[in-house]
């Protein structure tokens, strides 16, 4: 095998920015609405607004540790790189959950909806089929990969803005708050904060998947520009996608009443709005969603492995490999395909559970990285404008975070903990009891250099 291949810088800006998207899934709009309307008293496009402000916030800490650090691990690279190596590994190993049971939880979607559909047919073969062919997708070079998915996020997008005209349609004709704009589904004077606080809670794990970006680091072209604007622009595009689809939802759907099954309500949604063909045609929206997010979280996984691996703290033979043809980290690939088909076997709330888990270690750590990086390493803190930029920011962002980690459910912080611990241990024979530290690929750079590239 070829443990010294290297991934090409190959990926357009916008090519990027669908891959990120693709990741999000924006049709999960419908998928959450059910519940978190009910959370907030109907006030589901506030709650996304909410949500939207504490992505952003963590999408601007992964933009400034791009520039500083474009290599594909993501939060692992960045926290081992400006805190300690041995808590870098620690917070690569968490975000295994993340990334790994994503690709995972989009397969057990793939197995629900179909079963639904074709109850004759064993769950199973949907799983092997599902998995089978998102991995062959990304066996090949990353610029077919998101070429291939932008077919699946486009139609999405088209999906959606079919929904707005049918809804825009029933408004005039007096259905749900009977005006096509309104303040109704944004504020009341009886709205409670804490409910909205809790219905961003939930929406803002809408938004996984923007921080993945980071994974493409090494395979996008001019990275240190593009990457930061693809995160940025996937979270707020994504927001944007859901706020509105979100206002014509809750328009619509003042309250849950017309839904047997509120925490599903998506199929009935699209029933209620453009009858049965429409339901159909929004069915396969749904469907091509689930592709498009796991090809892009397949992708996103194998780039973490790929750097974990080429820094030793995995077995750097296999997984450091990158394919002399293809382009791709062939064994990683497989790999997370062999482990998406335990989508077989467990549920939902068990995926869901080990995904929060490695995203809130993620999105903390990124925070943390930005002040350990710029204010601690470089003292860039001691102007105005630096104690906003590299302390003030990320403070908002952690306790965005924060927030999200007391709303963690007592499960996803179990099995997380529990991950955790297995890591430690791993970690003690990686590095002898911690008398050494684990292998590291790459240095960050100079206070000086950043400067002299312009990047502060």
């Amino acid at each position: 095998m070829n443990e010294t291949g290297k991934l090409k810088g190959s990926l357009k800006l916008w090519q990027v920015v669908i891959l990120g998207l693709g990741y999000l899934t924006p049709m999960t709009v419908y998928d959450s609405f059910g519940i978190v309307s009910g959370d907030t008293g109907g006030f589901v496009p506030t709650a996304y607004i909410l949500a939207l402000i504490a992505m952003l916030f963590t999408a601007y800490s992964y933009g400034k540790m791009v520039q500083v650090i474009p290599d594909s691990g993501s939060a692992y690279t960045y926290t081992q790189k400006t805190i300690s190596p041995h808590l870098g590994f620690l917070v690569g190993w968490s975000s295994l959950l993340d990334y790994i049971f994503l690709p995972m939880v989009n397969a057990l979607l793939t197995k629900i909806y179909l079963a639904a559909i074709f109850p004759g047919v064993p769950t199973w073969l949907w799983v092997i089929l599902f998995v089978a062919g998102v991995t062959t997708i990304n066996l090949l070079n990353v610029t077919k990969v998101a070429n291939f998915n932008t077919i699946f996020v486009l139609f999405q997008i088209l999906v959606m803005v079919f929904f707005v005209l049918l809804a825009a349609r029933d408004l005039t004709h007096g259905t749900g708050y009977g005006e096509v704009f309104t303040i109704q589904p944004f504020f009341s004077p009886d709205m409670k904060f804490s409910s909205l606080v809790a219905g961003a809670t939930v929406l803002c794990f809408s938004f996984l998947g923007f921080d993945a970006i980071t994974t493409l680091s090494e395979e996008t072209r001019e990275a240190k520009k593009n990457i930061p604007r693809g995160i940025f622009l996937t979270a707020l595009l994504g927001g944007m996608i859901f706020i509105t689809v979100s206002y014509f939802t809750q328009a619509l759907f003042p309250d849950l009443s017309p839904f047997h099954n509120p925490e599903a309500p998506s199929p009935e949604i699209a029933l209620y709005t453009g009858g049965k063909l429409f339901q159909s045609i929004f069915l396969a929206g749904t469907f091509m969603g689930t592709i498009a997010s796991g090809i892009a979280s397949h992708t996103s996984v194998s780039r973490l492995l790929y750097a974990m691996g080429r820094d030793g703290v995995l077995p750097k033979r296999q997984f450091s490999y990158v394919h002399p043809k293809w382009g791709s980290p062939a064994f990683n690939v497989i790999l997370v395909g062999a482990i998406s088909l335990v989508a077989i076997f467990i549920n939902l709330e068990i995926a869901f559970a080990l995904i929060n888990f490695g995203a809130l270690i993620a999105f903390s750590f990124v925070h943390l990285s930005v002040i350990a990086h710029y204010a601690v390493r470089h003292r860039m803190h001691q102007t105005i404008r630096g104690f906003f930029q590299y302390v003030l920011i990320p403070l908002i962002g952690a306790f965005f975070i924060t927030v999200l980690w007391f709303n963690l459910k007592a499960s996803a912080l179990m099995i997380g903990l529990t991950w955790s611990a297995i890591g430690i241990i791993y970690l003690l024979y990686l590095t002898r009891m911690f008398r050494t530290p684990p292998p590291q690929y790459s240095l960050d750079k100079s206070t000086d250099e950043i400067k002299n590239e312009g990047l502060i």
